[in-house]
């Protein structure tokens, strides 16, 4: 039996009306170009999204069903199809018919030649939430430094881009930013992308703020979990910096015959607070020590 190369993952929920057109348009894909399978992760569906998914795997050799008990959301969806997989290439594909299979071989070719970790798509074409991608995709760029355009789209990556990665809830919208932090090489290709026929969008209102809070806890993580006394070492630095100018007020207004007693407890609150954040400080260096050595054991693990 020929080895899968690659691994397409469909996380879906609620899609029963989209399930049998897109497995259909994967029988586009010339099985000469790559091995391909299919892993359709129903993540929790209220309607026939895994009972249809289900009878067409007879019809569809390439096709595997995986079921969530709940919906659990894209992250959990993706991870069970990592775990299931069997190629050495991943592709998130959403199922909601907005993007077109004949995409993925620009997706996946760039990696199979050894050009690229990670391929993802930048959208093309009209669709409703522009105007917000365009300003998530803005604020990703500034946090992060990505020459990437498009976090928020379909892409191919290395098996090995996710192995030891720590994906939690809703942070599939940040595995580019992640595997370029890990030094994987990221490549960008245009996809064309599609309006919903069937179906409703997952897409609410409070995906906006809980997205930018997301995203700066991604920012806050990438930049001092691994260094962590370089943020309480220099909160506690400025403390203490402040208690000093505040002490050396209150010995010149004393010398001027003004005493000002909240100002001395001032100077106290500062250089405790100081001393508190810098041994803080110390403690989390300890912890990202710790992590450190562990994911140096994870990786020597067989």
């Amino acid at each position: 039996m020929k080895k899968i190369q690659v691994s397409v993952i469909i996380p879906a929920c609620n899609e029963e009306e989209n399930i049998p057109l897109l497995l259909k348009e994967f029988t586009k894909l010339s099985a000469k170009d790559f091995s391909f399978e299919v892993l359709l992760v129903d993540d929790g569906s209220s309607d026939r999204t895994y009972e249809i998914a289900k009878k067409l795997e007879k019809k569809y050799g390439f096709l595997k069903t995986l079921r969530h008990r709940a919906n659990f959301g894209i992250t959990r969806a993706l991870q069970t199809g990592f775990a299931n997989a069997g190629g050495e290439v991943l592709v998130f594909f959403p199922a909601d018919l907005q993007f077109l299979v004949e995409d993925i071989p620009a997706l996946v070719n760039p990696i199979l030649a050894g050009e690229a970790d990670l391929v993802t798509g930048r959208k093309r074409g009209r669709y409703t939430r522009r105007f917000v991608s365009g300003i998530y995709n803005t604020l990703s760029r500034i946090l992060f430094k990505t020459k990437v355009k498009d976090l928020n789209s379909i892409k191919a990556f290395r098996n090995e881009v996710v192995k030891d990665m720590t994906l939690r809830k809703d942070w599939h919208r940040y595995l580019v930013v992640l595997a370029a932090n890990d030094g994987w090489r990221v490549e960008e290709v245009e996809v064309a992308l599609k309006p919903r026929i069937h179906g409703r969008s997952k897409f609410g209102f409070w995906r906006i703020p809980v997205g930018v809070l997301d995203m700066i806890s991604v920012a806050f993580l990438l930049r001092y979990s691994r260094k962590p006394m370089l943020l309480f070492g220099t909160l506690g630095g400025a403390s203490i910096g402040l208690g000093i100018v505040a002490g050396l007020t209150a010995i010149v207004l004393r010398i001027f015959g003004i005493g000002f007693r909240p100002l001395l407890y001032l100077v106290i609150l500062l250089v405790l607070l100081g001393v508190l954040l810098v041994i803080a400080g110390f403690i989390a260096e300890q912890v990202a020590q710790i992590r450190a050595e562990i994911e140096t054991l994870k990786r020597r693990q067989p």
